[in-house]
């Protein structure tokens, strides 16, 4: 995996968190466990599904998708 592929993962991973922080009043360590062990980070992780280069709105929406019925959409 490329420096700018990581880079772009990690900043999305904050960019979840924060939202997840203020949407859901999670703390920090509930918000990244949160991420951590969804599916959708093991989605953002295999680049060949593409979802690392989507926008935050919609990976945002994907792991929504996924905390409220356990599973992705």
């Amino acid at each position: 995996m490329s420096k700018d592929v990581e880079f772009t993962i990690e900043e999305l991973v904050k960019e979840l968190a924060l939202r997840l922080m203020e949407e859901r009043g999670l703390s920090m360590k509930e918000t990244l466990d949160t991420i951590y062990n969804s599916e959708t980070y093991t989605k953002l992780l295999d680049l060949r599904t593409g979802l690392f280069s989507q926008s935050t709105a919609y990976v945002y929406s994907i792991l929504e998708t996924e905390i409220l019925t356990g599973r992705l959409g």
